[in-house]
């Protein structure tokens, strides 16, 4: 059995240059970030090659044509070369298509006075949500099959395109706060205390982005008013200062909040798939993916905005996991189990966390996965 001790080793985790596919997650290398860097330069010096030849200077571009000008991020993506393996922005979990259906609906039962607390908050603003957006989730009536889709939705059966994406919008506006307020304050804290972080800073960057990334996919099929967006202004201000608050003082709790928040985000997802597959929201049953989501999640080039709600409930499904995981750890002096690997989906979609023994097997698991590739590395 694994000591539980060896989450608290700071050398329990080693980063070292090398290729490392795990589970459903990929990661980049040193070897790429240089191969990427080359290409960067060759690239650069034929457009400098073309722009001498041409007796073109950079003054003479008009500003609509500089990427820089783009607000697309799509266009970022560099399309020659071939895209790389690896993740675009920070790393992310890219999932097989038969991942992305294992996800469950499941919760983790409160065992302590902070986690009743938590789980109580989550429902509450779950509650004040569902009323402002208008959501009721119930279920269909026994003579559903009689009334029309129009009726269904103005009797508050199911959501429309538009319903949802007021929801998906607002929620993903906020769900992008905690992952930065916990690696902002644990940043500051290292940098404060001259002392590691043992992973968790990363862990918190990525799902903070992740969650912007949500946002800005589902912000290319709708435009909102002014007043949407003071909405989320307000919100977003008061949610960012108490959960900052909430996390210096007691970040296991905060932790906690954030893994039953996700908890309600599957169980939304959830019944956003089940109404495309059941034709209840038939504008999204074959409607096209943004491009910005078929970069992202690595989606073949014919994939609908389905495949994306499927894509955003495995990654609601993997914050869930993590943060209700990282809520089982001693928050001063355990490392993160999830620094340099995740399980994948068939885990963290049934599994709702890693309890601390479990959290230190799997770190004891990594470091001998990582010697392991490390000495085939120095063979070959």
């Amino acid at each position: 059995m694994i000591r539980p001790q060896i989450l608290s080793s700071t050398t329990a985790l080693r980063v070292v240059p090398m290729a490392c596919t795990m589970g459903s997650r990929t990661f980049a290398t040193t070897a790429a970030f240089r191969a990427a860097a080359n290409i960067q330069q060759r690239t650069t010096a034929q457009h400098a090659a073309a722009a001498s030849s041409s007796g073109q200077t950079r003054s003479e571009s008009s500003a609509a044509g500089s990427p820089l000008t783009k607000q697309d991020a799509v266009s970022t993506v560099p399309q020659q070369p071939p895209t790389f393996t690896g993740d675009w922005l920070l790393f992310h979990p890219v999932y097989k298509a038969d991942e992305v259906k294992a996800v469950e609906v499941v919760h983790q039962v409160p065992t302590k006075l902070s986690d009743r607390v938590a789980y109580r908050l989550v429902k509450l603003c779950r509650w004040g949500f569902d009323v402002v957006s208008g959501y009721k989730a119930k279920p269909l009536p026994a003579d559903a099959h009689k009334m029309t889709l129009q009726k269904l939705r103005e009797d508050g059966y199911v959501l429309g395109p538009d319903a949802w994406l007021n929801r998906f919008l607002f929620l993903e506006s906020i769900a992008g706060v905690p992952g930065m307020v916990a690696a902002t304050l644990r940043h500051l804290q290292s940098l404060r205390l001259m002392r590691r972080d043992n992973g968790w800073i990363h862990t918190c960057l990525e799902e903070a982005e992740n969650e912007r990334m949500h946002l800005m996919t589902f912000m290319t099929l709708r435009k909102h008013s002014i007043f949407f967006r003071a909405l989320i202004l307000g919100a977003q201000g008061v949610f960012y200062n108490m959960f900052f608050l909430t996390y210096l003082f007691m970040p296991a709790a905060a932790h906690r909040f954030v893994g039953y928040l996700e908890e309600e985000a599957v169980r939304t997802y959830s019944h956003c798939i089940q109404d495309i597959e059941n034709n209840l929201v038939p504008e999204w049953r074959t409607a096209p993916a943004p491009q910005i989501a078929i970069d992202y999640w690595r989606l073949s080039q014919d994939a609908s905005i389905l495949d994306v709600v499927y894509a955003v409930r495995a990654d609601e499904s993997t914050h869930r996991f993590v943060n209700h995981s990282l809520a089982n750890l001693n928050q001063k002096t355990d490392v993160n189990p999830f620094a340099i690997r995740e399980p994948d989906m068939h885990t963290k979609g049934h599994k709702i966390s890693f309890n601390r023994d479990e959290a230190a097997t799997y770190v004891e698991e990594s470091r001998q996965l990582l010697e392991r590739q490390s000495k085939t590395g120095t063979e070959a």
